[in-house]
């Protein structure tokens, strides 16, 4: 994981969660086999970018509870 710059933050489809409260949220955007992760306060930057298989690890992860501890 380390910060990046996509190629143009404004042609990216950035996704927020559906309860997402007042804007303080994570931010998700795709660039082909590309993830980008950002905050949704500040859709400047930074940006963290992510290959598909790190996305779909990290994915399965939430799903199966790993970072539950964390909440």
């Amino acid at each position: 994981m380390e910060p990046s710059r996509p190629p143009s933050l404004g042609d990216l489809s950035w996704h927020v969660a559906q309860m997402c409260n007042a804007g303080s949220c994570v931010a998700v955007a795709t660039n082909g086999n590309e993830f980008f992760i950002g905050d949704s306060k500040s859709p400047e930057g930074p940006i963290l970018a992510y290959s598909r298989d790190e996305w779909t690890t990290f994915l399965n992860g939430v799903k199966r509870g790993d970072f539950d501890h964390l909440a």
